[in-house]
Order: structure tokens, then sequence, then C-alpha cells
């Protein structure tokens, strides 16, 4: 009876009984730790809860924190990479540092902008790679500008179904940030791709894969073209959640149905395994419209994915 009793309180503590119950304990990203300390972390996911940039449904505010609470779900298992990669022991020290650039008001965006580029700057010079979850499609200016800092021009992977390319003129939006950084140079265009794109605007250099494209194509040719295109530059990978089509991603602000699944994007990323991503987000994520989790399901889905793309190229 002794011996049973001893052996009970083992899995206790260390924590058997409850690996696979994400509805509890503290909601951090993945279950991993809370903390700013960036000694030797390999990625640093970074909350900004900000939505002040968006031009339709507001809401993405609420992201990160839906995004947390699905993650650990998530985290539970990785069916997608799990027959040749273990993303905790390629990156054994992953953090989650918490949230930033929350701000509302008049001077939101200054504010949000200015904060996101302190932390990511400090994230990225410690030599960790950053994966920002937001909020809404403002937030990749600090980011972006961070890593170019670092590694020089970035290759840009935007997957979305809006370019995103519509000159802010100091007035910033959503809706701005892939024209605005190709103009300030921190983003090489010939390099870069806009990927399932279903509201076109003019270009100003990207090779852009429509949806109406990408739907012809099986997931491991999108991979295949996508890489062809950024080659070996260091890569900013940027991901809106409403490139999915509504069906799969509801809990957006700006839906434009017509897009691919999340299996079908799932395995795309799985195939483009080896390419340089040094910093990433995944945004727009609107809970409040959404419809059993699924878009924010999606959402930590995908930025597993992300995180798994940084991971891979340290053990191969």
């Amino acid at each position: 009876m002794i011996s049973l009793q001893k052996e009970m309180e083992e899995i206790v503590m260390t924590q058997k009984t409850g690996k696979y119950l994400f509805y509890a304990g503290i909601q951090t990203f993945g279950g991993y730790q809370h903390t700013t300390h960036l000694d030797e972390v390999d990625i640093a996911v970074m909350g900004v809860p900000f939505d002040s940039g968006t031009t339709n449904r507001s809401g993405a505010r609420l992201g990160p924190k839906e995004i947390r609470s699905m993650s650990n779900l998530v985290f539970g298992f990785n069916y997608m990479w799990a027959d040749e990669f273990d993303l905790d022991k390629a990156c054994p020290n992953i953090i989650d540092y918490g949230d930033v650039g929350q701000a509302y008001g008049s001077t939101a965006v200054d504010t949000m902008l200015n904060e996101t580029y302190i932390h990511a700057d400090k994230i990225i010079q410690s030599g960790a790679k950053l994966l920002t979850i937001g909020g809404d499609h403002t937030i990749p200016y600090g980011p972006i500008r961070a890593a170019y800092k670092k590694y020089g021009k970035l290759a840009l992977i935007h997957f979305d179904s809006h370019q995103d390319t519509i000159p802010s003129h100091g007035i910033i939006s959503h809706a701005n940030f892939a024209y605005d950084l190709v103009v300030e140079g921190c983003i090489d265009p010939s390099k870069s791709v806009q990927a399932c794109i279903r509201t076109p605007l003019d270009n100003v250099g990207y090779h852009i894969i429509y949806a109406r494209e990408v739907m012809n194509l099986s997931p491991e040719q999108l991979a295949d073209k996508i890489k062809k295109i950024v080659g070996d530059m260091p890569v900013y990978f940027t991901f809106d959640i409403d490139a999915l089509d509504p069906a799969y991603a509801p809990g957006t602000g700006t839906p434009v149905v017509g897009g691919p699944s999340t299996h079908y994007i799932r395995t795309a990323l799985r195939n483009l395994a080896g390419i340089n991503v040094v910093a990433a987000d995944i945004v727009e994520v609107a809970p409040q419209y959404d419809h059993g989790e699924i878009t924010a399901l999606a959402g930590a889905s995908i930025a597993q994915d992300i995180m798994c793309l940084m991971g891979y190229t340290k053990v191969k």
C-alpha cells in the first residue's frame, strides 16, 4: 500500500496526470514558460492584442488570448511533423514572452508600433526567432523592421486574401505594411510571395499567387513554387487567418470566400521545410465571430507549423 501511494504521488508531482488536460492550468502559449529572459532562447512567442488598425470588423485584439487557449490543445500532439521532426528537441528553450503593444486612444497605433519594435528588436538581437500573435495586420511593422536590422533585406512570405499594399501616407492601418515596408527597403519584393490573394490591388513587385491558381495546385506544388522564389533569403512569414476560406476561419474581420482549407495550408507549410524563417506572425483571429473555436484552433495549428519551419533549419 505504501509503495502504491508513493507511486501515485510521483505521478502527480511529475504532472503525468495533467499532460493532456489542455483546459487546466495557466494559459501560456503551448504551455511554454512565461518569461522575458532571453538567455539561450530558441523561439519567443509575443502577443500583440491590438486591432485599432482594422478597416472592417474589429475584435482581433482578443486573438492572442484565444490562440493561447487553443494552443494548449494543439501542442499536445503534432501529427503533421511527428514522422520526421520534433520541435521541442530542435528548440528546447521556447518561451511565451507575454503581450506588448496593447494600446488605445488617439496614439494607439504609434504606441503599438514603437513597443513592438523595441521588444522584437530585443528578442531578435538575442539570437532567438520571433513568432508574433496578433492582433490585426498592422503589427508586422515593428517585427519586420527589427528582423531587417539584424538580417538585412528580407523575403516576405505573405498568406492572405488581401494584398495589404495600399500606401499609408502616414495613416497606418492593417492594409499598408506590404507596401510601406517595400518602400522602406526592408523587403525585397522580387524574392517575396503573396499567396491566396483574392482582392487584387496594384502590385509593387511581389510574386502573387492568386487563390484561383492556388486551388488548381497541390499543396506540394504551391510549396515548391514558393521555395523557388524565396531561395535561401532570410524570410519573414506573415499569415493572415483570412487566407483560409471562411468555412474554415469564420472568426476574422474581413472574410473573403474562395480560399483553401486548413488541411491544404498545413500540408503546404509542411512542404516548405528548409526555408530560412527568422521571424513570423499570425494575425486577424477575431474570436467573437468564431464558431466552436475553429478559427482560433486553425490559428494555433498554423502557428505550430510556422514554429516548426523555424526549428527545422536547426537540425537539417
